[in-house]
């Protein structure tokens, strides 16, 4: 769903959260795919080749270009067309893996990484990573960029993903604020009334950084606009034996 910012992939989230919800009691894999649509992820990549990243993405990719990324390696869950993994590959991370939960991003991706000669860098999955955990390795850098509000069962996979970083987890959410409730609403409502399987959520922010706290991360900084903020978590214990 379009974000404030800009037509690039990010989630919008309203209501209440319930999270003894599963993936089928809200969101179908037909719900995801009308919403992240192949037609979408090419109008995507068409605007990243000519502005590069949005402002959101931006700030990610900046935030870990500050830090000592030379040889690490990445995992992004949700990253989409895999923007920011080109980014921050061309500035010095090693490999990257991106997890997706519907294939329709993968061609538009795919395309891009040709173009920056990147495709022997990037494994491409498509998954649900919160129920696939042990199925993915764990990775230095770990990003879920506008992704959780999209998930009904946010400990889960806000629990994955911390457990899968073994030194900084970035993640961006929407702040609680009036005037994000009301736009979600709105989208929300829309979604609605164009009959579509697919609905979103406002995760409660502290809740949100509690989550990976308990895995072991402590909060370094935090970035906000007027929309979304941007929370950068660092590992203070090992990573947990898979």
């Amino acid at each position: 769903m379009p974000t404030p910012e800009s037509p690039e992939r990010g989630h919008f989230a309203p209501g209440v959260v319930d999270h003894n919800l599963g993936m089928s009691d809200c969101c179908s894999p037909k719900g995801y795919r009308s919403i992240f649509s192949e037609k979408r992820a090419q109008a995507e990549a068409r605007r990243y080749r000519r502005r590069g990243l949005d402002r959101t993405s931006r700030r990610i990719a900046e935030l870990l270009k500050q830090q000592d990324i030379v040889g690490r390696t990445l995992l992004e869950v949700g990253g989409g067309i895999g923007a920011i993994q080109i980014e921050l590959l061309r500035a010095g991370i090693t490999r990257a893996v991106n997890i997706e939960l519907t294939p329709t991003y993968e061609e538009a991706a795919q395309g891009l990484l040709r173009e920056a000669r990147l495709e022997d860098r990037v494994e491409r999955r498509v998954m649900d990573f919160a129920d696939a955990t042990s199925e993915v390795a764990a990775a230095d850098i770990v990003i879920m960029n506008r992704v959780i509000c999209c998930y009904p069962d946010m400990p889960k996979l806000a629990g994955a993903a911390a457990g899968h970083t073994r030194e900084v987890l970035v993640v961006s959410f929407p702040k609680e604020r009036w005037w994000t409730r009301a736009l979600i609403s709105l989208a929300d409502l829309a979604l609605r009334v164009a009959r579509q399987q697919f609905q979103v959520f406002l995760h409660p922010p502290d809740k949100i950084v509690a989550t990976a706290e308990g895995h072991g991360l402590k909060t370094v900084s935090t970035q906000t606009s007027f929309f979304w903020e941007v929370a950068s978590l660092r590992r203070t214990t090992a990573v947990p034996a898979k």
